[in-house]
């Protein structure tokens, strides 16, 4: 059931009976939030809610119908939008963009961490989406393809966040990063032999685990938790894979591409898409 009432505070019909309650839905889910901010998302239970509150649990159902409706609820407080700074191309604002949500889950490791029930519905959510959108107007893209693209970005600083948050949790407690995958390459090197995982073998050779320079840009790795440099820099890298493949996707579409104005390039492809 999509929950938008409550996520855009749409009015309610008055209580009838009873006392007038004292709570609001943002004071149920800023508490929650805050308890998320602090502990976790598993310290935003509806009890712990409550308690913080001072009220009984059942009180809160009059402002959240269930657990799941108020993770929907944080998620959306919680992912209030940067401004988004003036940028020469599509390109500069979808890597922007993408910073910018990967610096949000780096600051509320929680947030990637609460479980997709639905598209983006909230106010928040939705002006994300709407930046998106707008980087992605001078393409000539279809909506189609935007929400493909914005997709994919969405599901990669998602699923890259919370993979650095994992191995950031596995790792001995100060252990640095590239001490960490320096510490696993030297382990794979010595259970893999050329003969039979050569390309592995090949790349472990190469340092590509180790402090060494980046490949092709002479830098030296750098060291630090989950949310340094070093685990910063793994993520613009690849970003910029993917923005690679959309500027040839982009730049492939332009072939086609007819008068300025025209709405054709749009219907055309989203036949396509729908399989008309």
């Amino acid at each position: 059931m999509w929950t938008g009432g409550a996520l855009w505070r749409l009015p309610t019909s008055p209580q009838r009976r009873g006392r007038k309650s004292e709570l609001t839905v943002d004071a149920v889910v800023g508490a929650a939030v805050d308890l998320a901010d602090s502990g976790g998302l598993e310290a935003a239970t509806l009890t712990k809610v409550a308690a913080e509150l001072n009220v009984t649990p059942m009180s809160l159902y009059r402002h959240v119908g269930s657990k799941q409706e108020l993770l929907q609820l944080m998620m959306d407080a919680a992912s209030e939008p940067v401004a988004a700074a003036e940028v020469p191309s599509w390109r500069e604002g979808l890597h922007l963009w993408a910073r910018d949500l990967w610096t949000l889950y780096r600051q509320r490791p929680w947030l990637p961490r609460v479980p997709i029930y639905r598209a983006p519905s909230g106010p928040h959510q939705i002006a994300w989406l709407e930046r998106g959108f707008t980087c992605l107007a001078s393409t000539g893209l279809g909506w189609r393809q935007q929400l493909a693209a914005l997709n994919l970005l969405s599901g990669y600083v998602r699923q890259t966040a919370l993979l650095q948050g994992e191995l950031e949790e596995g790792r001995d407690g100060g252990q640095a990063l590239a001490d960490s995958e320096r510490e696993y390459g030297a382990a794979l090197n010595r259970v893999v032999s050329e003969e039979d995982f050569p390309r592995t073998a090949e790349m472990l050779s190469a340092d590509s685990l180790g402090t060494g320079p980046a490949e092709g840009d002479g830098t030296t790795r750098q060291e630090g938790p989950a949310d340094s440099p070093g685990a910063d820099r793994d993520f613009v890298e690849g970003l910029e894979v993917i923005l690679d493949g959309l500027a040839t996707r982009i730049a492939h579409d332009d072939d086609f591409q007819p008068a300025k104005g025209s709405n054709e390039l749009t219907r055309i492809r989203d036949n396509e898409h729908l399989g008309r």
